[in-house]
């Protein structure tokens, strides 16, 4: 599913290049895409294994490597993508603001696949309810009705989060304007009110539980994805837009 949802990307940014509202080139992407995959695996690895990991890791240092296993955080590929976008706009001298912008665009159709896969898998499901729609799944030790919260997942940062930032570019496009990190600041901020608001329907996971009264880590961390978000976001529309 990560491979699907770097291939549905990559279509979408090889469109921005042709109307040229990125200057990025075909080749320059090539080589982003390898950038990327290696940031969002060693991101996603690392914030799990420090994060969420507990004592296993330290008590098994090889399982660290072992990502056939499970165990990536979106929060934490998030992170590497940036690093990683940052390190290639470094090398290549091109705007940091333009890759994550573009990145932001094109990479948030990928999440609807990611959290589908999660539902096939059975994995990360939601809290024990009695909505109409609840579901048992197989791997739950419970074996209690629970929410699809990785379909809501799906919807809401799949779905809604990519039709808004795609008409927020088109609007954009239509008063000949860019903001440089609009793009990426209402994706931060987006995905991190939709992940908060979602995490209460979604269970804990089990090592950790509830970290801060009624809050999970992945709203913690979403709390500090609105903050960095919300940063970008203003300074994005503070500045002066460049006009076609």
């Amino acid at each position: 599913m990560y491979l699907v949802g770097y291939v549905v990307g990559y279509r979408l940014a090889l469109g921005r290049i042709r109307r040229g509202a990125t200057a990025l080139t075909r080749k320059g992407l090539d080589t982003l895409l390898s950038y990327l995959v290696i940031g969002m695996l060693i991101g996603a690895r690392l914030t799990y294994v420090f994060v969420y990991g507990g004592g296993e890791y330290r008590a098994h240092p090889a399982q660290v490597f072992a990502i056939w296993r499970g165990g990536l955080s979106f929060h934490g590929a998030v992170i590497g993508m940036a690093c990683a976008c940052a390190m290639f706009a470094h090398r290549y001298r091109i705007s940091v603001l333009d890759v994550t912008d573009t990145v932001a665009l094109c990479g948030a159709p990928g999440l609807f696949f990611g959290r589908i896969s999660n539902f096939i898998n059975a994995e990360l499901y939601g809290r024990p309810s009695n909505v109409p729609w609840a579901m048992i799944f197989p791997s739950d030790p419970l074996h209690v009705p629970r929410h699809p919260s990785q379909l809501y997942e799906a919807v809401a940062e799949g779905v809604l989060l990519a039709l808004t930032l795609w008409l927020l570019d088109r609007r954009e496009t239509r008063l000949h304007r860019t903001r440089a990190g609009l793009r990426t600041g209402t994706f931060l901020v987006g995905y991190a009110v939709l992940r908060f608001l979602l995490e209460f329907t979604r269970e804990p996971d089990a090592q950790l539980g509830l970290v801060l009264g009624p809050l999970s880590m992945g709203q913690l961390l979403s709390l500090l994805m609105l903050l960095a978000g919300g940063v970008v976001l203003f300074l994005s529309v503070r500045s002066t837009p460049a006009t076609d």
